[in-house]
């Protein structure tokens, strides 16, 4: 068997007369299963629209062998036939299900969501026409669904071939998201054919700095300066023992609105502090960027034949990054940094090679941020402990008085990474318009700049006042400043 059902319906014997009373009770009796048949439909089906309400009853006619059918699932519709046929086979009965009202009609209900086709035939065999089914879901309960969670959003829906079809435009990627989680409420396979309205870009500052611990003790007395809620102390050198990690109180003083950059600056200076990288990445809404600033090591890599291929690692700077415009101003963004080192002290041997392994810190995180806001990530602490031994030959092992020649040293560095990570929307430059470089407000410096003043760059000054459109620029020199 191939999984098709057949239906008959089965016409009176001979041919007799019915009386009166007999012709009333079987109109009386046909009225009933129909109404029972509907009644049991309406239980299974979900509340349909009156446009899917509508047209329940379609018409084979004798001259067309092949007709189209559409019901939705649960939902039932009535077929007549010109011709009285006797039996019905179903191509799939779990898509729809069919049963004979009369010689000359049948009820076919929507199961599941797909397609498939009913066979009818007469008493002689002969085929009479098939009816092409195609059981959809209920777009109209989806579509209004949509319109009342997302009314900014132009979003159109059919169902085709068993599945949903979202088509239209939306305003952001929450709104996609939103969309497509509706939708599978009503289906599992649905088709996304939505796209965004207008180009969304999303730019990201993310300074990766790299603090040790005496940090710290420099940042005490700036972190009671410029707070108000410590009293600030001349004569204070650092801070306490126990004191918070670096990148605690960086977090601090972003949240009080304090500009990291120029704290950071006061840090290199002293050297306490340095800057690792200061990537710009930007990406569409929804897409990912990544950035590394690095390289790669090749290492020999076994197969199970015996051979030896070659693969890469990379190490250094590393930066993923995720963004989403929200539709309420917010930026989530899924952040993946990573910084990496070759660690030559730990090795592996393979084939004769020793490998160096790597120093890794990675964080992965998810935040919210809207417009030019920013956020620290810290807590990655490193900490190296070295020891040095140094001794006169022989003399430094004798007992008791070896220690007079000899001497060690100890020395332990505490690091502490931060990731400083600041979103903000941009639109790309218009066409012809010029973009800032770098060079833009310096000229390359002469002998006598380079030489006897040791700047290699001088600074640019032009005349104040309007460039016509087809003039140039002038440059002052320099006996005229």
């Amino acid at each position: 068997m191939d999984g098709r059902k057949t239906y008959r319906h089965m016409p009176p014997r001979g041919r007799r007369r019915l009386s009166g009373q007999s012709k009333f009770d079987q109109v009386v009796l046909s009225f009933a299963l129909a109404v029972c048949l509907v009644l049991v439909s309406g239980l299974l089906s979900i509340t349909a629209s009156p446009a899917e309400a509508g047209n329940a009853i379609m018409r084979l006619a004798g001259e067309r062998k092949v007709d189209a059918l559409r019901v939705t699932v649960g939902n039932s519709k009535t077929v007549e036939t010109d011709l009285s046929f006797v039996d019905l086979v179903v191509g799939d009965p779990e898509i729809a299900d069919v049963m004979p009202l009369t010689d000359r009609s049948l009820y076919v209900l929507g199961r599941k969501a797909g397609t498939t086709n009913v066979s009818v035939y007469d008493a002689d065999r002969r085929l009479i026409g098939v009816i092409e089914v195609e059981v959809g879901y209920h777009t109209s309960r989806l579509r209004s669904e949509l319109a009342r969670r997302l009314p900014g959003a132009d979003i159109s829906v059919s169902s085709v071939n068993g599945q949903i079809v979202l088509d239209g435009i939306v305003p952001d990627a929450s709104s996609m998201a939103t969309a497509l989680k509706i939708a599978r409420k009503f289906s599992p396979e649905v088709m996304n054919s939505l796209t965004i309205g207008g180009t969304q870009q999303v730019l990201l500052e993310v300074r990766f700095v790299e603090a040790s611990r005496s940090a710290e003790k420099s940042l005490g007395v700036e972190w009671k300066a410029i707070t108000d809620n410590l009293t600030f102390n001349a004569g204070l050198s650092g801070l306490p023992n126990n004191a918070t990690p670096f990148g605690t109180l960086l977090g601090k003083l972003l949240s009080s609105g304090v500009d990291a950059d120029v704290l950071l600056k006061a840090l290199e200076d002293r050297g306490v502090a340095r800057r690792l990288a200061e990537p710009n990445l930007i990406a569409l809404s929804g897409e990912k960027a990544s950035f590394l600033a690095g390289g790669e090591f090749p290492f020999p890599v076994q197969a199970d034949n015996g051979t030896v291929t070659i693969e890469f690692k990379k190490f250094g700077v590393g930066l993923d990054f995720t963004p989403t415009v929200l539709g309420n101003g917010l930026i989530n963004l899924k952040v993946e940094p990573e910084v990496s080192q070759i660690d030559t002290n730990t090795t592996v041997e393979t084939a004769g090679i020793a490998i160096p392994s790597l120093i890794v810190r990675r964080m992965r995180t998810t935040v919210e941020l809207r417009d030019g806001q920013s956020f620290a990530i810290a807590g990655l602490l490193q900490s190296m402990t070295r020891t040095t031994k140094q001794q006169l030959p022989w003399l430094g092992q004798v007992p008791a008085i070896g220690a007079l020649f000899r001497s060690a040293a100890f020395e332990r560095e505490e690091t502490d990474l931060v990731v400083i990570v600041t979103p903000h929307l941009v639109q790309p430059a218009r066409p012809g318009q010029r973009l800032r470089t770098p060079l833009d407000k310096t000229l390359p410096g002469n002998d006598v700049d380079f030489f006897v003043n040791g700047k290699s760059e001088i600074r640019k000054t032009v005349l104040a006042g309007r460039i016509p459109a087809g003039g140039h620029i002038l440059t002052i020199s320099r006996g005229d400043r």
